[in-house]
């Protein structure tokens, strides 16, 4: 018997387009979206992550000319995850396509993301086939995976990039998830085990500069290796209670003259041994403890082309509405 699942086509398409600084990439991302994929039920999701340049205007433009573009604007960048989990969480239809504003994977890809999706899995991701980027950004992911994947043991899709197809339903829920670290590549196979990535073309970046860099990809690395397992802090904690203890052992050494220390020195090994043991309890009280802590919201809007949450908006106490939507096209307020 053959099963059959519902149709992304069928379903609906919200396609997410997170952008900083992307002005020069606006229009030419959204022509390409809307000539490969407007044959579908399609919505696009521009979120705005407090970008400097004109990128807010541009994307105004397109919502005011396509009632199918909507648009998030951040009170200030607060990243690539940020981004596009905001999008996530308000795409109207069932399916989501996260892709790039720098078009690095061509939005006609995206016919083999669904095709896969129909095979009935939850979520697809895309794999370059052949990588436009910086040797150093290469070799800084294939690290970053092999560290992840074969080091650390966290299940992350091999490959997988940020071009990707999901339910909304399982986005959405991970967004709300509001982990303390949160990484969508390895949250997916914590909820599902209906997924699977897909070779997919990639070009090189035609216009404005990337934003990822090494200190993007080293904190990005660090979230998942501290948030994903517990390897990298039990290690530490074990490698810290062995100095500890070893500390001891030499203190005593010294204090009989087994070494030919002095008592400063047994002194000294004996208070190095104190803090190594502290020092790992500490690193382990921080772990369990900080990650319960309360933190602020993940982003803050400051203007939509549609309603939003109130919490995911900041007013002041001068504004006695409270959470507002504006209206761009009428340049005042209007109550969310």
């Amino acid at each position: 018997m053959t099963t059959t699942f519902p149709d992304p086509v069928d379903c609906g398409l919200t396609v997410v387009v997170p952008c900083f600084n992307e002005v020069e990439n606006i229009e030419p991302s959204y022509r390409e979206i809307t000539n490969e994929l407007g044959h579908y039920s399609l919505e696009l999701i521009f979120v705005d992550d407090g970008s400097t340049d004109g990128t807010l205007a541009g994307i105004r433009a397109l919502a005011a000319a396509d009632p199918r573009v909507r648009y998030l604007s951040f009170t200030r960048n607060f990243g690539f995850e940020a981004a596009f989990s905001a999008g996530y969480r308000y795409a109207s239809r069932p399916w989501v396509l996260h892709v790039d504003a720098d078009q690095q994977f061509p939005a006609a890809e995206a016919e083999k993301l669904i095709e896969a999706a129909r095979q009935g899995n939850d979520a697809v991701f895309g794999v370059r086939t052949n990588r436009q980027d910086p040797l150093l950004r290469r070799w800084g992911t294939a690290a970053f995976h092999f560290l992840g994947r074969r080091v650390l043991r966290i299940e992350i899709p091999p490959g997988a990039t940020a071009f990707r197809l999901v339910r909304t339903e399982l986005a959405r829920r991970i967004v709300d998830l509001r982990l303390g670290t949160p990484y969508f590549l390895a949250t997916v196979p914590r909820l599902t085990s209906r997924y699977t990535c897909v070779q997919v073309a990639h070009r090189a970046r035609e216009r404005g500069e990337s934003k990822v860099g090494f200190g993007f990809l080293a904190s990005h690395a660090i979230e998942l290796f501290v948030g994903f397992t517990r390897r990298l802090t039990t290690a530490a904690s074990a490698t810290a209670l062995s100095a500890g203890g070893l500390g001891v052992l030499a203190a005593a050494a010294a204090a009989f003259g087994l070494l030919g220390a002095s008592a400063t020195a047994a002194l000294l090994f004996a208070l190095l041994s104190v803090l190594l043991v502290v020092l790992s309890l500490t690193v382990r009280y921080l772990v369990v403890v900080g990650a319960g802590q309360p933190r602020p919201r993940q982003f803050y809007v400051r203007e939509a082309n549609f309603a939003v949450e109130a919490d995911d908006r900041l007013f002041t106490s001068e504004d006695p509405a409270g959470p507002r939507l504006i209206d761009v096209q009428l340049g005042k307020g209007v109550s969310a």
